[in-house]
């Protein structure tokens, strides 16, 4: 890598680290739209369902066809845009996510709506596996894991506004508004990122063989085996718990958006908590996260009948989940010695098909076990991926400091 490349990728000077950190705000934005995108019609199902003539079920696969494409996206786009300054492509990322939208909005038929879903799940697959890494590309070394948290936060802040924005949609207007405060928003994060990336040169190239070399070392695996169990636990839980807090806690539409909405906020805070303890210890977060998570789940519909237990443990589960993805994007990041977009392509692509087979685990637990029987196999689940990261993490390999592969990700790891 040549200085001049490293010149443009590090600020040198405060107005360039204000620069950078504008920077990593457009990124974030980026990341929220599209997650927001993502996620706000799941509530919306019946309306899309009845609106297009196809049954509910049908309408679901608009859901997998998202996540399906953003799984075969992340390592594709990886690949065919590594030599492209990564400015250009997060930008043309959002510019897809614009497109996707305004194409849901208008879509004149249910085939028309899976294409524009198919389109936005390449927007989320590239973006995330580009976007999350480019931080430290962006802010001093030193700042690289909380300038990460924040891009990541725009996860969990759309998972906050996800839900209770979508219930006020469905109240007051149709499933398309979705898609046009999407598409909104969108173009908002593209105008930032527009005016606030600086240029950001591609430093090598990425192959296939890149990656799939990346599943020949023990770290990188441990780390993408751990991640598939928690999101599968996750998403086997999480899909279900409107349902959990309707039929076993019994609480009314307000106190369900109401907790939601403190779930989220929780997330949001322990997303930040983790940018300052992953620098100590990442096995030791990671693992005590999902330790918790588990814990936490597991003990739901015990105190099912208690309304200040099942708050206090959405809060605990809440602050847990918020540190998991920016802590096993860490992991990923220091993993791969061809640079954090090499690891972060395959960690985006398992999470993609982890929350499609979580769904499908959830769905078959609930059917077969009930609410608290989901509830209770995502625990064991949750608890089968921690003793993976720690177990397997503490053999196979010396903990690396995190961040700095995502700092410079031509750095090898451990750098």
């Amino acid at each position: 890598m040549t200085s001049s490349s490293r010149t443009a990728a590090r600020p040198a000077s405060p107005s360039s680290e204000r620069r950078g950190w504008l920077g990593v705000l457009s990124v974030a934005l980026g990341s929220f739209v599209l997650v927001l995108s993502e996620f706000l019609p799941i509530g919306l199902l019946p309306s899309i369902a009845s609106g297009l003539h196809v049954s509910i079920g049908t309408a679901g696969l608009m859901v997998v066809a998202t996540a399906l494409a953003g799984a075969v996206a992340a390592p594709v786009v990886t690949v065919a845009t590594s030599q492209v300054d990564r400015r250009v492509v997060l930008v043309s990322l959002t510019m897809l996510l614009v497109v996707a939208d305004a194409l849901a909005a208008t879509a004149p038929s249910f085939a028309v709506l899976l294409v524009a879903r198919m389109l936005l799940g390449i927007g989320i697959g590239g973006f995330w596996a580009i976007g999350a890494g480019i931080a430290g590309r962006l802010v001093a070394p030193s700042s690289a894991i909380r300038a990460t948290s924040f891009i990541t936060a725009g996860i969990s802040v759309a998972t906050v506004v996800s839900l209770p924005l979508g219930a006020f949609v469905s109240a007051v207007a149709g499933w398309r508004l979705a898609f046009v405060i999407g598409g909104g928003l969108g173009i908002i994060a593209l105008v930032l990122q527009l005016a606030m990336l600086p240029s950001i040169p591609a430093i090598h190239r990425v192959r296939f063989s890149t990656l799939t070399a990346l599943l020949r070392i023990p770290r990188a695996r441990v780390g993408l085996i751990a991640t598939t169990f928690v999101f599968i636990a996750q998403f086997a839980a999480y899909t279900y718990v409107s349902p959990y807090l309707q039929q076993l806690v019994r609480i009314g539409p307000d106190t369900i958006t109401l907790a939601l909405l403190v779930f989220g906020i929780a997330g949001i805070a322990g997303n930040f908590i983790a940018g300052l303890t992953l620098s100590r210890s990442l096995i030791g977060t990671l693992g005590s996260a999902k330790f918790v998570l588990a814990g936490a789940v597991v003990l739901l519909p015990l105190l099912a009948h208690s309304l200040i237990g099942v708050f206090v443990l959405l809060v605990v589960w809440g602050l847990v989940w918020g540190a998991l993805p920016l802590g096993m994007q860490t992991w990923m990041a220091a993993a791969s010695p061809g640079g954090a977009e090499s690891g972060l392509a395959l960690f985006v692509t398992t999470i993609q098909l982890a929350i499609s087979v979580g769904s499908v685990v959830g769905d078959a637990a609930v059917s077969g076990l009930g609410l608290a029987g989901d509830f209770w196999l995502s625990g064991a689940i949750a608890v089968a991926g921690a003793i993976v990261l720690v177990g397997l993490g503490f053999r196979r390999s010396v903990v690396p400091q995190p961040g700095l592969p995502a700092a410079d990700d031509s750095c090898p790891a451990p750098c």
